[in-house]
């Protein structure tokens, strides 16, 4: 089996739950004390992906960036060799859907061969919730990247996003 490792990213704005994505695919926890992320954390994960007509043991390391304008000019030596980002929006709050076009762009000038999924978060959250699935969907098919509705507080596609995201990279 061969073995491989891949740099993931995950961005999006403040708050919209990246570093619960994280903790739920790393230790299926979950914690609803919010906790800013300053500057980046690196989490590791392996798991067991297709490969052709084999199977391939992949580490991913997790980044989880720091979402804020502060962090905007460091960001980009944080993005160097990405193969697979997450851009995650939080379905509460629709500025945070509007601002993945300003992280996408800073990917694609530094790795603009990364592999991209979008997960619109929170799915948990329908009494709040802001922003649909058709317009997650829009945002993700003008640029052709897959996309998940997700919840980190019950693990809801959290595991398929990670796992689709793993299965690209190595294609």
């Amino acid at each position: 089996m061969m073995a491989v490792s891949k740099k993931v990213c995950l961005l999006g704005d403040f708050g919209v739950g990246k570093t619960s994505l994280v903790r739920r695919f790393v230790y299926d926890l979950f914690d609803d004390r919010y906790l800013s992320t300053i500057g980046v954390k690196v989490s590791r994960k392996t798991v067991i992906v297709p490969n052709h007509e084999d199977m391939a043991e992949m580490t991913m390391m997790l980044w989880d960036l720091a979402g804020s304008e502060e962090f905007d000019r460091i960001r980009a030596s944080y993005l160097r060799g990405t193969a697979g980002a997450i851009l995650v929006c939080d379905l509460t709050r629709p500025s945070t859907l509007e601002s993945l076009d300003s992280y996408l762009r800073d990917l694609a000038s530094i790795s603009p061969q990364a592999h991209i999924v979008v997960a619109g978060n929170k799915n948990d959250l329908l009494e709040q919730r802001q922003v649909s699935a058709a317009q997650i969907e829009a945002f993700a098919a003008k640029n052709h990247y897959p996309w998940y509705l997700t919840s980190a507080r019950n693990g809801e596609e959290v595991e398929s996003l990670f796992r689709h995201l793993g299965r690209v990279m190595l294609a």
